[in-house]
């Protein structure tokens, strides 16, 4: 059933404008209510029904989108780290409440697969240790990968500085320097660290897959709505 919500507050949810402009807006009739002009900041709407400057708003629903990261952003709404994931989005979702977050992390020097959202429901099922959501990731290493490491991720890696191992990870060898890894932790740069404690250097990460999520061909620093 749709909730029918103040015109300001629409608004100002979707990031258009703060709640106060709203008033100049209709002042100046660029807002319209079913083709008829707006006249009151507090009238309930529904969001199918408004347009600014003749355009229907967009993305009144929920957000849930996936993004392929380049190297070099960061998964940060602080620009003070660099590229954010976040300026390859619409602009105005960054002013939409509640706002647009990623599930989950990737570090600057991994590319691939992440999910932004605006469902705080959908961040917890999702990077929660108990829901045992699957991540694949395509690791690169500085030397030839032993096939002794299989069995060293599938009984748990014991990372430095943590008390319990990681859980079991399946690890299958791509190529002499490229494996695949699929686990369902989300620990402080797990994969590299992982692949650490048994003697490898990762010199490249790429995730390709999160729970029912698949990267495929997405160009990269592109994304796609998955509602």
């Amino acid at each position: 059933m749709l909730v029918l919500k103040r015109l300001d507050q629409t608004l100002s949810n979707l990031g258009y404008c703060s709640r106060r402009e709203v008033r100049y807006l209709i002042k100046n009739k660029r807002l319209r209510i079913d083709g008829e002009l707006a006249t009151n900041a507090a009238q309930k709407v529904d969001p199918n029904a408004v347009s600014i400057d003749g355009q229907p708003l967009e993305h009144i629903g929920n957000i849930l989108v996936m993004l392929h990261k380049p190297l070099g952003y960061v998964c940060s709404h602080d620009s003070s780290e660099g590229p954010r994931i976040y300026d390859l989005l619409p602009t105005i979702w960054q002013a939409r409440n509640p706002q647009v977050v990623s599930i989950g992390r990737l570090d600057k020097e991994t590319s691939g697969l992440i999910l932004v959202t605006d469902q705080s429901a959908l961040v917890q099922q999702l990077t929660s240790p108990k829901h045992h959501v699957d991540k694949v990731y395509v690791v690169t290493v500085d030397q030839v990968l032993n096939s002794d490491i299989i069995e060293q991720f599938a009984q748990g890696i014991a990372l430095e500085s943590e008390t319990t191992p990681c859980l079991p990870a399946t690890l299958e060898i791509v190529d002499p320097y490229t494996a695949k890894v699929t686990l369902n932790e989300g620990k402080y740069h797990q994969v590299r660290r992982m692949f650490a404690a048994c003697g490898y250097h990762v010199t490249a990460l790429h995730r390709e897959k999160f729970g029912e999520y698949i990267l495929g061909d997405l160009p990269i620093g592109e994304w796609r709505d998955l509602l």
